[in-house]
């Protein structure tokens, strides 16, 4: 249903549930999309909803037969100062969930989760997804399972040979904007996790999350 509002509800939803409005959700639909209707979704569904009459609660009718365009992929990822960017792009392509690695390198101190959380909310509401991806609380580098991880290698920049695709794997890992150190290179090739070449240039944290996300879901 082209240009209806989408609303997250963290709640599960189901025909003729009402649900008390937040005031943030009021003014939104109300003085900034000028409109009673709207979808809301969560765990994957979407129902067609409406304020009532008295604007104090919303009122979930019938569910859509829109189909969840998420995946199962994992994201790994260093925080990094653009933080809110990355997640941005990681949730519009789809991603299930969202795992903070600390790394060697990691620069970015004193992250406001809550924060971050409400800008995940928002991506997954503006890109038609029927679910939000999950944050996850930190974790160690040195605490990771790196079996099956794929991981955006930087090495491939400096004349390594690396391949520029992982079909069908569920784990990818970014590091932060100094990339990843000599010891947890060796740690990643120890395990067997693979890397994956984003070109010849090195890029951006954020961006190389998108790019790497992209090679394993083409």
């Amino acid at each position: 249903m082209k240009n209806v509002p989408r609303i997250f509800i963290d709640l599960s939803l189901e025909t003729g549930l009402r649900i008390p409005v937040e005031k943030d959700t009021f003014h939104y639909l109300n003085h900034v999309m000028r409109r009673n209707d709207c979808l809301c979704f969560n765990n994957g569904d979407e129902y067609i909803a409406t304020l009532s009459p008295d604007g104090k609660q919303i009122i979930i009718g019938d569910k859509t037969e829109h189909k969840d365009p998420s995946n199962n992929i994992v994201l790994y990822f260093a925080p990094i100062k653009r933080l809110d960017d990355l997640l941005n792009m990681a949730t519009q392509m789809g991603v299930a969930a969202l795992q903070p690695v600390i790394t060697e390198r990691v620069t970015a101190q004193h992250i406001n989760w809550n924060r971050m959380q409400k800008i995940i909310i928002e991506a997954a509401e503006q890109s038609n997804r029927n679910s939000v991806p999950k944050l996850l609380p930190e974790k160690k580098f040195s605490e990771l399972d790196l079996k099956d991880m794929i991981f955006a290698d930087e090495r491939a920049a400096y004349g390594k040979d690396i391949p520029t695709s992982f079909h069908g794997a569920t784990k990818i890992l970014v590091g932060p904007e100094g990339g990843f150190s000599d010891t947890e290179f060796s740690a990643l090739d120890a395990a067997g996790a693979k890397g994956i070449s984003l070109g010849k240039t090195i890029l951006r944290a954020e961006l190389a999350a998108a790019i790497s996300i992209s090679r394993i879901t083409e």
